[in-house]
């Protein structure tokens, strides 16, 4: 599987574990672009952002509606065995939940995770949301594409923005969003964390969410940390796409913090 990889690598990186950045649903590695991959370059660690299959410039566009979250995850086991040491894994939204389920199984230097599918599953936030747009949720289950909820700007600002974002700073992100697997989209609410497993493997973990998240609310984000015995914060003012908001700065500055603590650990 060819697998898309956007590179910011830092020369003063050393012995730093590098980064791995995991997208969300119907995103790809070019989320990451915008602020991240610079702003951590700039400070010494270098990244790499992976467009899962179907997504971004990666194969796999023709299988995308049943590709599954143990797909995605064999994804970024491929990209981490090219990576010169093993890496602090960052997962947003549904890539949050192909980092739990990664570290099932194997274990990382750390993990963060941005507004993640929470360790009990979508179902009670998702019921919510569905609640609120039936029949745009109905019309996700027709055409079996969850890209259906990013159809239009307007929706892309309910879903994924704060209010505080204009239409203007919207527009060239709502044009970047694409499909999703069908597939991936029910395991997000079935296919739990198992919490048990991933703390046993003692992964340094971050759990990040936002005050203004219409996806994955804040007690879903604290129920997540606590889950795995690890800190927590919400951002207020801040989307679910936190890492492309005007305010994504603050985000960046407290993983960094995180980040050479646990360098120095």
């Amino acid at each position: 599987m060819r697998l898309e990889v956007i590179a910011r690598e830092s020369s003063a990186a050393g012995s730093r574990a590098p980064l791995l950045f995991v997208h969300g649903s119907c995103h790809a590695a070019w989320c990451w672009e915008p602020h991240f991959l610079d702003f951590f370059a700039g400070h010494g660690f270098s990244g790499y952002a992976v467009s899962l299959r179907g997504h971004g410039q990666s194969d796999g566009a023709e299988r995308l509606r049943w590709a599954s979250i143990s797909d995605y995850v064999c994804d970024v086991k491929q990209v981490e065995a090219t990576l010169p040491r093993p890496p602090v894994l960052i997962g947003h939204s549904l890539g949050g939940l192909v980092v739990q389920k990664y570290l099932e199984r194997r274990r990382a230097a750390g993990a963060v995770l941005l507004a993640p599918s929470p360790v009990g599953g979508m179902l009670r936030a998702g019921t919510a949301l569905a609640l609120r747009h039936p029949m745009l949720f109905t019309n996700v289950y027709l055409t079996l594409n969850p890209g259906v909820l990013y159809s239009t700007p307007a929706h892309v600002r309910a879903f994924l923005f704060s209010s505080n974002v204009s239409d203007e700073q919207i527009a060239p992100y709502a044009k970047r969003l694409g499909r999703e697997s069908f597939r991936a989209a029910i395991e997000m609410t079935f296919n739990r964390p198992r919490a048990d497993r991933i703390r046993s493997g003692r992964t340094p973990m971050l759990v990040l969410g936002a005050t203004e998240d219409a996806i994955v609310p804040p007690g879903a984000i604290e129920k997540t940390a606590r889950a795995y015995g690890a800190p927590s914060r919400i951002f207020p003012g801040l989307g679910h796409d936190m890492m492309l908001e005007p305010g994504w700065e603050p985000v960046a500055r407290h993983m960094l913090e995180w980040l050479e603590h646990l360098q120095q650990a």
